[in-house]
Protein backbone atom coordinates (compact mmCIF):
# COMPACT_ATOMS: atom_id res chain seq x y z
CA UNK A 1 0.00 0.00 0.00
CA UNK A 2 1.39 3.39 -0.97
CA UNK A 3 0.49 6.97 -0.16
CA UNK A 4 2.87 8.42 -2.74
CA UNK A 5 1.43 11.55 -4.31
CA UNK A 6 2.43 12.09 -7.89
CA UNK A 7 3.83 15.47 -8.82
CA UNK A 8 4.08 16.92 -12.30
CA UNK A 9 7.50 16.28 -13.77
CA UNK A 10 9.95 18.90 -14.95
CA UNK A 11 8.77 20.09 -18.39
CA UNK A 12 12.37 20.39 -19.58
CA UNK A 13 13.04 16.77 -18.67
CA UNK A 14 9.87 15.60 -20.39
CA UNK A 15 10.75 17.64 -23.48
CA UNK A 16 14.20 16.08 -23.57
CA UNK A 17 12.74 12.61 -23.21
CA UNK A 18 10.28 12.98 -26.07
CA UNK A 19 12.97 14.55 -28.26
CA UNK A 20 15.18 11.54 -27.58
CA UNK A 21 12.27 9.21 -28.38
CA UNK A 22 11.89 11.07 -31.67
CA UNK A 23 15.56 10.67 -32.51
CA UNK A 24 15.41 6.95 -31.72
CA UNK A 25 12.27 6.37 -33.79
CA UNK A 26 13.05 8.57 -36.77
CA UNK A 27 16.84 8.83 -36.86
CA UNK A 28 16.72 12.60 -36.86
CA UNK A 29 15.76 15.62 -34.77
CA UNK A 30 12.28 17.12 -34.44
CA UNK A 31 11.43 20.63 -35.58
CA UNK A 32 10.38 21.33 -32.00
CA UNK A 33 8.61 20.09 -28.89
CA UNK A 34 5.19 21.31 -27.79
CA UNK A 35 3.18 20.56 -24.67
CA UNK A 36 -0.49 20.70 -23.72
CA UNK A 37 -1.84 19.99 -20.24
CA UNK A 38 -4.48 17.66 -18.93
CA UNK A 39 -7.21 19.19 -16.87
CA UNK A 40 -9.33 18.67 -13.81
CA UNK A 41 -12.79 20.15 -13.75
CA UNK A 42 -13.56 21.85 -10.46
CA UNK A 43 -17.30 21.99 -11.07
CA UNK A 44 -19.76 22.10 -13.96
CA UNK A 45 -19.91 18.47 -15.02
CA UNK A 46 -21.85 17.37 -18.10
CA UNK A 47 -23.00 20.93 -18.73
CA UNK A 48 -20.56 21.77 -21.54
CA UNK A 49 -22.61 20.05 -24.24
CA UNK A 50 -25.72 21.67 -22.75
CA UNK A 51 -24.26 25.14 -23.47
CA UNK A 52 -23.64 25.76 -19.78
CA UNK A 53 -20.66 27.06 -17.87
CA UNK A 54 -17.89 24.95 -16.40
CA UNK A 55 -14.83 25.69 -14.31
CA UNK A 56 -11.77 23.58 -15.12
CA UNK A 57 -8.10 24.15 -14.34
CA UNK A 58 -5.18 23.07 -16.49
CA UNK A 59 -2.85 20.65 -14.73
CA UNK A 60 0.90 20.66 -14.46
CA UNK A 61 0.77 17.17 -15.98
CA UNK A 62 0.93 17.39 -19.77
CA UNK A 63 1.44 15.58 -23.06
CA UNK A 64 4.60 16.42 -24.97
CA UNK A 65 4.79 16.13 -28.76
CA UNK A 66 8.02 16.18 -30.75
CA UNK A 67 7.05 16.91 -34.35
CA UNK A 68 8.78 17.27 -37.70
CA UNK A 69 7.21 18.22 -41.01
CA UNK A 70 7.73 15.79 -43.88
CA UNK A 71 7.98 16.50 -47.61
CA UNK A 72 5.39 13.85 -48.45
CA UNK A 73 1.85 12.96 -47.33
CA UNK A 74 2.66 10.31 -44.70
CA UNK A 75 1.85 10.75 -41.02
CA UNK A 76 3.75 8.57 -38.57
CA UNK A 77 2.98 8.51 -34.85
CA UNK A 78 4.99 6.89 -32.05
CA UNK A 79 4.74 6.99 -28.26
CA UNK A 80 6.96 6.30 -25.30
CA UNK A 81 4.09 4.15 -24.01
CA UNK A 82 3.99 1.79 -26.99
CA UNK A 83 6.58 -0.14 -28.95
CA UNK A 84 4.45 0.02 -32.08
CA UNK A 85 4.25 3.05 -34.34
CA UNK A 86 1.30 3.93 -36.57
CA UNK A 87 1.49 5.31 -40.08
CA UNK A 88 -1.01 6.49 -42.68
CA UNK A 89 -1.48 9.01 -45.44
CA UNK A 90 -3.05 12.42 -44.99
CA UNK A 91 -5.86 11.53 -47.39
CA UNK A 92 -6.95 8.62 -45.17
CA UNK A 93 -7.18 10.08 -41.66
CA UNK A 94 -10.87 10.89 -41.39
CA UNK A 95 -13.83 9.27 -39.65
CA UNK A 96 -13.80 5.50 -39.69
CA UNK A 97 -10.26 5.21 -41.02
CA UNK A 98 -8.10 5.19 -37.87
CA UNK A 99 -8.69 3.42 -34.57
CA UNK A 100 -7.09 3.39 -31.14
CA UNK A 101 -5.03 6.16 -29.59
CA UNK A 102 -3.46 7.22 -32.95
CA UNK A 103 -6.93 8.36 -34.00
CA UNK A 104 -6.57 11.40 -31.74
CA UNK A 105 -3.43 12.49 -33.62
CA UNK A 106 -4.69 11.52 -37.07
CA UNK A 107 -7.98 13.25 -36.30
CA UNK A 108 -6.22 16.53 -35.53
CA UNK A 109 -4.36 16.46 -38.85
CA UNK A 110 -7.61 15.64 -40.68
CA UNK A 111 -9.56 18.38 -38.87
CA UNK A 112 -6.93 21.05 -39.52
CA UNK A 113 -6.87 20.08 -43.19
CA UNK A 114 -10.68 20.25 -43.24
CA UNK A 115 -10.32 23.74 -41.79
CA UNK A 116 -8.27 24.82 -44.78
CA UNK A 117 -4.71 24.38 -43.58
CA UNK A 118 -2.31 22.72 -45.99
CA UNK A 119 -0.94 20.21 -43.48
CA UNK A 120 1.76 17.98 -44.99
CA UNK A 121 2.96 14.67 -43.64
CA UNK A 122 4.36 14.60 -40.12
CA UNK A 123 6.59 12.54 -37.92
CA UNK A 124 5.28 12.66 -34.36
CA UNK A 125 6.56 11.22 -31.09
CA UNK A 126 4.55 11.74 -27.91
CA UNK A 127 5.19 11.35 -24.21
CA UNK A 128 2.84 12.14 -21.32
CA UNK A 129 2.58 12.23 -17.57
CA UNK A 130 -1.21 12.72 -17.68
CA UNK A 131 -2.71 9.53 -16.25
CA UNK A 132 -4.65 7.65 -18.94
CA UNK A 133 -8.21 6.65 -18.10
CA UNK A 134 -8.29 8.80 -14.98
CA UNK A 135 -10.79 11.37 -16.27
CA UNK A 136 -8.08 14.03 -16.50
CA UNK A 137 -8.38 14.45 -20.25
CA UNK A 138 -5.28 12.73 -21.51
CA UNK A 139 -6.98 12.64 -24.92
CA UNK A 140 -7.39 16.43 -25.18
CA UNK A 141 -3.80 16.92 -24.03
CA UNK A 142 -2.67 14.63 -26.85
CA UNK A 143 -4.83 16.38 -29.44
CA UNK A 144 -3.87 19.88 -28.41
CA UNK A 145 -0.15 19.19 -28.17
CA UNK A 146 -0.13 18.00 -31.78
CA UNK A 147 -2.53 20.72 -32.98
CA UNK A 148 -0.49 23.55 -31.48
CA UNK A 149 2.65 22.02 -32.98
CA UNK A 150 1.13 21.90 -36.46
CA UNK A 151 -0.20 25.46 -36.23
CA UNK A 152 3.16 26.74 -35.05
CA UNK A 153 5.11 24.85 -37.73
CA UNK A 154 2.81 26.22 -40.41
CA UNK A 155 3.65 29.75 -39.30
CA UNK A 156 0.39 30.72 -37.60
CA UNK A 157 0.61 33.20 -34.76
CA UNK A 158 -0.52 31.42 -31.60
CA UNK A 159 -2.95 34.20 -30.75
CA UNK A 160 -6.46 33.72 -29.39
CA UNK A 161 -7.97 33.25 -32.84
CA UNK A 162 -5.53 30.47 -33.68
CA UNK A 163 -6.03 28.91 -30.27
CA UNK A 164 -9.80 28.82 -30.82
CA UNK A 165 -9.11 27.20 -34.19
CA UNK A 166 -6.98 24.58 -32.44
CA UNK A 167 -9.78 23.91 -29.97
CA UNK A 168 -12.32 23.39 -32.75
CA UNK A 169 -10.00 21.05 -34.66
CA UNK A 170 -9.28 19.04 -31.53
CA UNK A 171 -12.98 18.76 -30.77
CA UNK A 172 -13.63 17.45 -34.28
CA UNK A 173 -10.78 14.98 -33.90
CA UNK A 174 -12.24 13.59 -30.70
CA UNK A 175 -15.88 13.60 -31.76
CA UNK A 176 -15.70 12.62 -35.43
CA UNK A 177 -12.56 10.51 -35.68
CA UNK A 178 -11.94 9.07 -32.21
CA UNK A 179 -15.68 8.70 -31.62
CA UNK A 180 -16.09 10.41 -28.23
CA UNK A 181 -18.60 13.29 -28.59
CA UNK A 182 -17.22 15.55 -25.86
CA UNK A 183 -18.35 19.12 -25.39
CA UNK A 184 -15.17 21.14 -25.77
CA UNK A 185 -14.28 22.00 -22.20
CA UNK A 186 -11.22 19.74 -22.15
CA UNK A 187 -9.65 21.14 -25.30
CA UNK A 188 -10.39 24.75 -24.35
CA UNK A 189 -8.68 24.65 -20.97
CA UNK A 190 -5.79 22.66 -22.41
CA UNK A 191 -5.16 25.54 -24.81
CA UNK A 192 -6.21 28.56 -22.72
CA UNK A 193 -5.31 27.49 -19.17
CA UNK A 194 -3.17 29.72 -16.96
CA UNK A 195 -1.13 29.06 -13.85
CA UNK A 196 -2.94 30.15 -10.71
CA UNK A 197 -6.29 30.47 -12.47
CA UNK A 198 -9.39 28.43 -13.12
CA UNK A 199 -11.04 28.97 -16.49
CA UNK A 200 -14.70 29.90 -16.49
CA UNK A 201 -15.85 28.66 -19.88
CA UNK A 202 -19.25 29.61 -21.21
CA UNK A 203 -20.08 26.88 -23.71
CA UNK A 204 -22.93 28.88 -25.23
CA UNK A 205 -20.74 31.60 -26.73
CA UNK A 206 -17.26 30.18 -25.90
CA UNK A 207 -16.37 33.26 -23.89
CA UNK A 208 -13.60 32.78 -21.34
CA UNK A 209 -12.84 34.35 -18.00
CA UNK A 210 -9.87 33.65 -15.76
CA UNK A 211 -10.95 33.11 -12.13
CA UNK A 212 -8.55 33.33 -9.16
CA UNK A 213 -7.63 29.86 -7.92
CA UNK A 214 -5.24 29.79 -4.97
CA UNK A 215 -6.20 27.06 -2.52
CA UNK A 216 -2.61 26.95 -1.21
CA UNK A 217 -3.02 30.54 -0.07
CA UNK A 218 -5.88 29.30 2.10
CA UNK A 219 -3.86 26.39 3.45
CA UNK A 220 -5.56 23.87 1.17
CA UNK A 221 -4.64 21.40 -1.55
CA UNK A 222 -6.75 19.98 -4.34
CA UNK A 223 -6.09 16.25 -4.16
CA UNK A 224 -6.92 14.13 -7.20
CA UNK A 225 -7.75 10.49 -6.45
CA UNK A 226 -7.35 8.23 -9.46
CA UNK A 227 -9.53 5.27 -8.54
CA UNK A 228 -8.14 3.14 -11.38
CA UNK A 229 -11.72 2.17 -12.20
CA UNK A 230 -12.23 1.83 -15.95
CA UNK A 231 -12.93 5.15 -17.66
CA UNK A 232 -13.57 5.26 -21.39
CA UNK A 233 -15.79 7.84 -23.09
CA UNK A 234 -16.29 5.86 -26.29
CA UNK A 235 -18.10 2.95 -24.61
CA UNK A 236 -21.58 4.47 -24.81
CA UNK A 237 -22.46 5.81 -21.38
CA UNK A 238 -21.33 9.35 -22.14
CA UNK A 239 -23.14 9.43 -25.49
CA UNK A 240 -26.29 8.12 -23.82
CA UNK A 241 -26.26 10.95 -21.27
CA UNK A 242 -25.75 13.51 -23.99
CA UNK A 243 -28.63 12.07 -26.02
CA UNK A 244 -30.89 12.25 -22.95
CA UNK A 245 -30.12 15.93 -22.53
CA UNK A 246 -30.84 16.61 -26.19
CA UNK A 247 -34.13 14.72 -25.93
CA UNK A 248 -35.15 16.67 -22.84
CA UNK A 249 -34.32 19.98 -24.51
CA UNK A 250 -36.41 18.99 -27.51
CA UNK A 251 -39.38 18.07 -25.32
CA UNK A 252 -39.07 21.40 -23.50
CA UNK A 253 -38.95 23.34 -26.76
CA UNK A 254 -35.48 24.79 -26.26
CA UNK A 255 -32.29 24.36 -28.25
CA UNK A 256 -30.24 23.42 -25.20
CA UNK A 257 -30.95 23.03 -21.50
CA UNK A 258 -29.09 26.30 -20.93
CA UNK A 259 -32.11 28.07 -22.43
CA UNK A 260 -34.44 26.88 -19.67
CA UNK A 261 -35.58 29.94 -17.72
CA UNK A 262 -37.90 28.28 -15.17
CA UNK A 263 -36.24 25.11 -13.86
CA UNK A 264 -39.17 24.08 -11.67
CA UNK A 265 -41.64 24.34 -14.55
CA UNK A 266 -39.29 22.48 -16.86
CA UNK A 267 -38.88 19.60 -14.45
CA UNK A 268 -42.62 19.43 -13.86
CA UNK A 269 -43.14 19.13 -17.62
CA UNK A 270 -40.99 16.00 -17.95
CA UNK A 271 -42.88 12.74 -17.42
CA UNK A 272 -40.03 10.33 -18.01
CA UNK A 273 -38.27 9.83 -14.65
CA UNK A 274 -34.85 9.27 -16.22
CA UNK A 275 -35.06 12.43 -18.32
CA UNK A 276 -36.29 14.33 -15.29
CA UNK A 277 -33.33 13.25 -13.15
CA UNK A 278 -30.76 13.95 -15.80
CA UNK A 279 -32.26 17.35 -16.58
CA UNK A 280 -32.38 18.19 -12.88
CA UNK A 281 -28.66 17.50 -12.60
CA UNK A 282 -27.83 19.79 -15.50
CA UNK A 283 -29.99 22.66 -14.27
CA UNK A 284 -28.79 22.47 -10.68
CA UNK A 285 -25.17 22.03 -11.76
CA UNK A 286 -25.38 25.19 -13.83
CA UNK A 287 -26.58 27.06 -10.74
CA UNK A 288 -23.76 25.53 -8.67
CA UNK A 289 -21.15 26.86 -11.10
CA UNK A 290 -22.45 30.40 -10.62
CA UNK A 291 -22.37 29.96 -6.86
CA UNK A 292 -18.90 28.40 -6.89
CA UNK A 293 -17.43 31.24 -8.94
CA UNK A 294 -18.87 33.78 -6.50
CA UNK A 295 -17.31 31.81 -3.63
CA UNK A 296 -13.88 31.83 -5.28
CA UNK A 297 -14.06 35.54 -6.03
CA UNK A 298 -14.75 36.06 -2.34
CA UNK A 299 -11.95 33.68 -1.35
CA UNK A 300 -14.48 31.49 0.49
CA UNK A 301 -13.10 28.02 -0.08
CA UNK A 302 -15.33 26.43 2.55
CA UNK A 303 -18.45 27.56 0.72
CA UNK A 304 -16.88 26.40 -2.53
CA UNK A 305 -16.27 23.00 -0.96
CA UNK A 306 -19.97 22.70 -0.17
CA UNK A 307 -20.70 23.08 -3.89
CA UNK A 308 -18.35 20.15 -4.57
CA UNK A 309 -20.27 17.85 -2.25
CA UNK A 310 -23.61 18.89 -3.71
CA UNK A 311 -22.28 18.30 -7.22
CA UNK A 312 -21.23 14.75 -6.38
CA UNK A 313 -24.62 13.89 -4.92
CA UNK A 314 -26.29 15.14 -8.09
CA UNK A 315 -23.90 13.25 -10.38
CA UNK A 316 -24.38 10.10 -8.32
CA UNK A 317 -28.14 10.08 -7.92
CA UNK A 318 -29.55 12.19 -10.75
CA UNK A 319 -27.07 11.83 -13.61
CA UNK A 320 -26.00 8.33 -12.56
CA UNK A 321 -22.41 8.55 -13.76
CA UNK A 322 -20.63 7.74 -10.53
CA UNK A 323 -19.52 4.26 -9.42
CA UNK A 324 -18.68 2.47 -6.18
CA UNK A 325 -14.99 3.41 -6.31
CA UNK A 326 -15.75 7.09 -6.81
CA UNK A 327 -18.37 7.11 -4.06
CA UNK A 328 -16.02 5.45 -1.58
CA UNK A 329 -13.21 7.88 -2.49
CA UNK A 330 -15.51 10.86 -1.94
CA UNK A 331 -17.13 9.63 1.27
CA UNK A 332 -13.83 8.51 2.81
CA UNK A 333 -12.14 11.81 1.95
CA UNK A 334 -14.87 13.76 3.70
CA UNK A 335 -14.71 11.53 6.77
CA UNK A 336 -10.92 11.93 6.92
CA UNK A 337 -11.03 15.71 6.87
CA UNK A 338 -11.63 16.99 3.33
CA UNK A 339 -13.79 20.12 3.20
CA UNK A 340 -15.51 18.92 0.03
CA UNK A 341 -15.13 16.22 -2.58
CA UNK A 342 -16.73 14.97 -5.75
CA UNK A 343 -16.14 12.84 -8.81
CA UNK A 344 -14.71 14.74 -11.74
CA UNK A 345 -14.72 14.13 -15.47
CA UNK A 346 -17.18 12.13 -17.51
CA UNK A 347 -17.72 9.52 -14.84
CA UNK A 348 -18.16 5.74 -14.95
CA UNK A 349 -14.77 5.54 -13.25
CA UNK A 350 -11.78 7.82 -13.36
CA UNK A 351 -10.98 10.31 -10.63
CA UNK A 352 -12.42 12.16 -7.69
CA UNK A 353 -11.18 15.45 -6.29
CA UNK A 354 -11.02 16.50 -2.67
CA UNK A 355 -10.31 19.96 -1.25
CA UNK A 356 -8.15 19.13 1.75
CA UNK A 357 -6.38 21.15 4.46
CA UNK A 358 -2.67 20.75 3.82
CA UNK A 359 -2.11 19.10 7.20
CA UNK A 360 -4.78 16.47 6.41
CA UNK A 361 -3.52 15.36 2.98
CA UNK A 362 -1.60 12.37 4.34
CA UNK A 363 -4.54 11.31 6.51
CA UNK A 364 -6.91 11.46 3.56
CA UNK A 365 -4.66 9.41 1.28
CA UNK A 366 -4.15 6.80 3.99
CA UNK A 367 -7.88 6.57 4.69
CA UNK A 368 -8.76 6.19 1.00
CA UNK A 369 -6.08 3.53 0.56
CA UNK A 370 -7.41 1.56 3.52
CA UNK A 371 -10.98 1.85 2.27
CA UNK A 372 -9.96 0.46 -1.11
CA UNK A 373 -8.11 -2.43 0.53
CA UNK A 374 -11.20 -3.21 2.59
CA UNK A 375 -13.29 -3.36 -0.58
CA UNK A 376 -10.74 -5.62 -2.27
CA UNK A 377 -9.88 -3.07 -4.95
CA UNK A 378 -6.50 -2.19 -6.36
CA UNK A 379 -4.65 0.75 -4.87
CA UNK A 380 -5.70 4.20 -6.06
CA UNK A 381 -3.15 6.82 -7.07
CA UNK A 382 -3.00 10.40 -5.94
CA UNK A 383 -1.78 13.68 -7.38
CA UNK A 384 -1.92 17.29 -6.29
CA UNK A 385 -3.63 19.50 -8.85
CA UNK A 386 -1.69 22.71 -9.29
CA UNK A 387 -3.08 24.98 -11.99
CA UNK A 388 -0.67 25.03 -14.93
CA UNK A 389 -0.27 26.86 -18.23
CA UNK A 390 -1.94 26.07 -21.54
CA UNK A 391 -0.46 24.61 -24.72
CA UNK A 392 2.86 26.08 -25.83
CA UNK A 393 6.16 25.39 -27.56
CA UNK A 394 9.04 24.34 -25.32
CA UNK A 395 12.78 24.62 -25.70
CA UNK A 396 14.53 21.26 -25.77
Amino acid sequence: MSNVIQAAGDPAEHAARVAEEFRTRYDGVPDGVWAAPGRVNLIGEHVDYNAGQCLPVALGQATYAAVRLRDDDRVTVASTRSEDAWSGRTAALGPGQVTGWPSYVAGVVWALREDGLDVPGLDVAVHSDVPVGAGLSSSAALECSVAVAVADLLGLDLDDDTRHRIVRASMRAEGEVAGAPTGGMDQTVSVFGRAGRALLLDCRDWSLEQIPWDPAGAGLELLVIDTKAHHELVDGGYADRRASCEQAASLLGVETLREVTDPNAALAALDDPVLLRRTRHVLTEMARVTEAVADLRAGDYRAFATCLAQSHASLRHDFEVSCDELDVAVETSLTAGALGARMTGGGFGGSAIALVPQERVSAVTQAVNLAFVKEGWGAPEFLLARAGAGAARLDH
